[in-house]
């Protein structure tokens, strides 16, 4: 299956789909549905790239802080990986942090600065989200009493893009598992997307086969 780079001005013009694809294995053939969207969001390794989620990304969100961008940053075969090079965009979930002389932990040390110098030999546009729409994910996801748990990148790009379009543009979330990472608060994140799915904002397609226990 061929990829598809999208243009400056498909970026720049309003859609009026957005597929906004998770990493789960269990999401079945979505390939012509994902692909006949406007705008084609994506995450980190992009799981079925190519095969059963479409050919498209316009959107490749990365995440900026901690030991996964540094692996990236570490290979030099990252750039040439099919969905970064279909990319029309990167996007990177968590603010730049500011300068610190305090040493900063495999899990928090701020990559983006790297990241951008890597991507931008691509040519494409390179984005950060505003501070805002983390500080908006661990306030839905806090739990009062316990320690604020980070967001994952697909929560924090979904909320940014239904803030910014929900009421005028139709969202798909295909392949969202609801697992991974230790550190995300999975169980929150998920009664959020099903909330928004029953408020009509969102359509949150099931996985094809369930999780494995």
């Amino acid at each position: 299956m061929e990829s598809w780079r999208a243009s400056g001005a498909d970026l720049r013009r309003t859609p009026r789909r957005i597929a906004i694809v998770g990493n789960a294995p269990e999401t079945g053939d979505r390939a012509a549905a994902i692909d006949a969207a406007d705008w084609v969001v994506r995450f980190n390794n992009a799981a079925g790239f190519g095969e059963t989620t479409g050919s498209r990304v316009t959107h490749l969100a990365l995440v900026n802080h901690g030991g996964q961008m540094r692996e990236w940053l570490e290979d030099p075969g990252f750039l040439d990986r099919p969905a970064v090079r279909a990319a029309g965009s990167f996007l990177f979930p968590f603010a730049r942090k500011p300068p610190s002389t305090v040493p900063q932990g495999e899990d928090g040390r701020d990559w983006t600065a790297e990241a951008e110098a890597r991507l931008g030999t691509l040519g494409v546009p390179v984005a950060v989200l505003p501070s805002t729409v983390h500080r908006e994910a661990v306030s839905l996801v806090h739990v009062p009493g316990r320690p604020p748990q980070p967001p994952s990148t697909g929560f924090l790009v979904s909320l940014h893009l239904l803030c910014r379009y929900a009421s005028t543009v139709e969202i798909d979330v295909y392949g969202f598992g609801f697992a991974g990472w230790d550190g995300h608060d999975w169980m929150r994140e998920r009664r959020w997307f099903e909330a928004m799915a029953a408020g009509g904002l969102l359509r949150l397609h099931p996985l094809a086969a369930p999780l494995a226990a």
